[in-house]
């Protein structure tokens, strides 16, 4: 099996899994941002979000890009703000 197979291959199964976790009404950017938050070592009063840009998925995303992608992930419900009183600290929920 050639490189390319296997990546078509992992691919699909990845489509597959996001579709199973109801992922698939997310954007692209927003699945990265999402990917990114969920790998990023959770406290309890949430993840920074400079933690979230720095991260591989992200980085390379502009910044106003990646905030619109947050702030639609937070309408969505797939990341809440932190009650805590600083700013810029957001909580991973589980997908719908």
């Amino acid at each position: 099996m050639s490189n390319i197979s296997k990546l078509t291959e992992l691919r699909k199964l990845m489509l597959d899994m996001e579709h199973a976790m109801g992922l698939q009404e997310l954007s692209t950017v927003e699945r990265d941002v999402y990917y990114a938050a969920s790998d990023c070592p959770d406290t309890s009063d949430g993840v920074r979000t400079n933690r979230i840009r720095e991260h591989a998925i992200v980085a390379s995303m502009s910044r106003p890009t990646f905030f619109r992608a947050l702030k639609s992930l937070v309408g969505k419900g797939y990341l809440e703000q932190s009650g805590s009183t600083s700013r810029g600290r957001y909580l991973v929920k589980a997908p719908k």
